[in-house]
């Protein structure tokens, strides 16, 4: 079962990983957030919101991304994106979730730097 002091192992990565439905690559961290906590979904929303124009035409956005899903007691969930500590451009309401972590963050970076998209990291990762 995955819990924040299972996340704490990882730093930096060793393994790039590609699914060729997502713009980005991730790195180990989150393969395990998407594996332990069934959790692909979370990356297929990430990469859904990489082609809207308040993303794609940004330009800090291309740079750097920081994602945190936010579970409440009742199950619901928010996904945002932000430039910057509270500097909030994309809110993604989510009814209901299984995730069993109460809040998760992630940084993609790179969107613009690199041929093949950026890179979906953990936070310790980066």
């Amino acid at each position: 079962m995955i819990t924040l002091n299972n996340l704490e192992q990882f730093y930096g990565t060793e393994n790039y990983w590609k699914n060729p439905f997502h713009p980005f690559k991730y790195t180990d961290g989150v393969k395990y957030v998407a594996d332990e906590g069934r959790a692909y979904w979370l990356l297929d929303a990430i990469g859904s919101w990489q082609i809207h124009p308040d993303i794609k035409n940004d330009h800090a956005l291309q740079e750097y991304q920081f994602w945190t899903l936010t579970v409440n007691p009742e199950r619901s969930a928010l996904l945002t994106c932000e430039r910057d500590k509270g500097d909030v451009k994309i809110e993604q309401k989510i009814p209901c979730t299984d995730f069993p972590l109460e809040k998760i963050c992630f940084y993609l970076i790179g969107m613009r730097w690199y041929r093949d998209g950026g890179v979906l990291m953990l936070p310790s990762e980066y």
